[in-house]
């Protein structure tokens, strides 16, 4: 056992707005602004509506908190479980590479339902999800590559990084937030086996893992106690669920690194493990001229974690899964230019073209892409052409990486397609949420979200 816990629920009771630099309070808004896109995406996109339909027969019919997709009002819990499934549906939302960790998914569905409950400021939002990103980001890394094998991190680490974000819009302590930590760890689950027939256990996954973590927080606001040690102790998460696990990642270097700028936005509409290779697929394609019939054979050269993950989709018999097969992503690359939700809506499924794309592509496990991983998430294509030449391509930040970043006319024009897609809101109010987003902590409240987007977020 270590003291690691103790350090990082220290550091977040101690964390106040003014020690988070500007540019993390910029990047902060971009990502609430991204999380709110891909949230309003999911509306009527299956299985969001079940959630929904569990939502109004289980919850209350009225309330503080808003479910984004149908504009309706319910309980904090309840709001977070729909908010949180119908953000993670379309594969647009956030991505921290070293932690293998969505953080928007979980943490502004939870931050949102509280702040709405509490009636707080955006600048109160803002410092909480903060702490939930910096606390779910290292927890990812402790957890280290070995958990995400069986595991998906999303939903089991996210329901620390929700306990936490909703913690401290309750100005948790110290002890308050060791007790979260364990209340919220208690309940992490989440496992990768849905991904071989087409279940629908990831929306689950992200819906339990924000509400939970809500729940977590609202419990020790009450009194609850939680095991002191869940992370590192002899029966805690990393004794069940990692053989790899690293303490010293906790408390890396704490109110100096700002993990939550460290996280990267999705272009593409697709599990993360694809865009590197689709990336530089583009690369190739546009540097010598190529059409995807000049194409014999495609290799994607990958690391291990995606082989595993993607690994188990062969012939995609649903949208959802066309996301998380390699061979799609890069047919739909190679014929369309575009991997977007309307591709995938479209064309993903539909397209002849794309079937026989698929059929030409491998993924084969690359050194050095693994030994970058997960620090680095490395593209490198290799493709055979009819005419017998032999091209490979390279990137090192796929776009959306810190690296190779998403402007904020970038991240508008994304807001745009998302909200289009499921006709969530209108071009008006589409530009009036994004310029709200703009000025998140300037707001005096959030508790009006969507009625919001026709007032000025300072009244």
């Amino acid at each position: 056992m270590t003291d690691a816990t103790r350090a990082l629920a220290g550091f977040l009771a101690d964390l106040t707005y003014d020690d988070i630099p500007d540019y993390v309070v910029e990047r902060c808004e971009e990502l609430f602004l991204d999380w709110m896109g891909s949230a309003l995406a999911g509306k009527d996109y299956p299985p969001i509506p079940l959630f929904q339909k569990y939502a109004r027969r289980m919850g209350p019919d009225s309330g503080r908190c808003e479910v984004l997709v149908d504009r309706s009002r319910t309980s904090p819990w309840f709001a977070a479980f729909v908010n949180a499934a119908s953000s993670h549906v379309v594969e647009q939302d956030d991505l921290h590479n070293s932690s293998v960790l969505h953080p928007g998914t979980v943490v502004f569905p939870a931050v949102l339902a509280a702040a709405q409950d509490l009636d707080v400021s955006g600048r109160d939002l803002i410092l909480a999800s903060v702490a939930g990103y910096e606390a779910g980001i290292r927890i990812g890394e402790f957890l280290g590559r070995s958990h995400y094998t069986i595991f998906h991190t999303t939903g089991t680490v996210g329901t620390l990084a929700a306990a936490v974000a909703v913690g401290k819009l309750f100005k948790f302590n110290t002890d308050q937030f060791v007790n979260a930590l364990g209340s919220a760890g208690t309940q992490a689950s989440g496992l990768w086996e849905f991904l071989r027939d087409a279940a629908n256990s990831k929306q689950l996954h992200t819906a339990k893992a924000a509400a939970d973590g809500l729940l977590a927080a609202y419990m020790t606001e009450e009194g609850l106690t939680g095991a002191s040690q869940i992370l590192e102790g002899r029966q805690g998460i990393a004794a069940g669920m990692s053989s790899d696990a690293e303490p010293a990642f906790l408390t890396d270097q704490l109110g100096s690194r700002w993990a939550l700028a460290e996280t990267s936005f999705k272009f593409h509409a697709s599990c993360r493990h694809t865009h590197p290779a689709a990336d530089a697929l583009l690369v190739l394609m546009q540097k010598h001229d190529l059409v995807s019939s000049d194409i014999e054979s495609v290799v994607a050269k990958v690391h291990q974690a995606a082989i595993d993950v993607l690994g188990m989709v062969n012939e995609p018999t649903t949208i959802h899964q066309a996301k998380f097969s390699m061979g799609t992503v890069l047919g739909l690359i190679a014929v369309y230019g575009s991997a977007g939700v309307l591709d995938f809506q479209d064309r993903a499924l539909q397209s002849e073209e794309v079937a026989h794309f698929r059929s030409l592509v491998s993924m084969s496990l690359d050194l050095e892409v693994d030994r970058a991983y997960p620090a680095k998430w490395l593209g490198r294509i290799e493709v055979v052409t009819i005419d017998g030449r032999r091209l490979s391509a390279a990137i090192d930040d796929p776009k959306g990486d810190p690296g190779n970043p998403m402007s904020r006319g970038e991240l508008e024009e994304k807001f745009h397609r998302l909200v289009a897609f499921s006709k969530a809101t209108t071009q008006a109010e589409a530009n009036q949420l994004i310029s709200w987003a703009w000025r998140l902590r300037d707001a005096s409240s959030v508790r009006n979200l969507l009625p919001h987007v026709t007032s000025d977020p300072t009244n």
